[in-house]
């Protein structure tokens, strides 16, 4: 654990267990809320998945949007790195492929605010089992 020396010291510590907590509260409760998946296998990682997915959450944070964002393994879609899938309760989730900041942008703005479809959706390519 951290030593404290000062005011400032406590109150980043208490952020960051606020920050924990709230994460702990979401993944108990996900599918009621927006949950983003970033592909991080190497593949994604050597294509820019880690800063997609930083950029996520700081951006998230920012407007206001209850989302949980997590890391996943391959999703098969190497030659679209990076790639996230996107679930909107009560939605069938979407997998968007070549996402820079730009486009997480535009997901963001147009797919998960206002329901537009925006270019860079894989298509299914399967059939679930029931």
């Amino acid at each position: 654990m951290a030593i404290v020396k000062s005011l400032n010291d406590l109150k980043q510590l208490k952020a960051e267990v606020k920050s924990k907590l709230e994460l702990r509260e979401k993944a108990e409760d996900a599918q009621n809320f927006i949950q983003v998946r970033v592909a991080m296998a190497t593949c994604g990682i050597a294509s820019g998945a880690k800063q997609i997915m930083e950029y996520l959450i700081d951006e998230f944070d920012k407007r206001n949007i209850n989302a949980v964002v997590t890391q996943t393994g391959c999703m098969g879609y190497c030659y679209a790195e990076p790639t996230i899938e996107v679930t909107i309760p009560g939605k069938d989730p979407i997998v968007f492929g070549y996402v820079d900041a730009a486009k997480a942008n535009a997901i963001i703005e147009k797919y998960i605010k206002n329901g537009e479809y925006i270019e860079g959706i894989i298509p299914v390519n399967y059939k679930t089992i029931e």
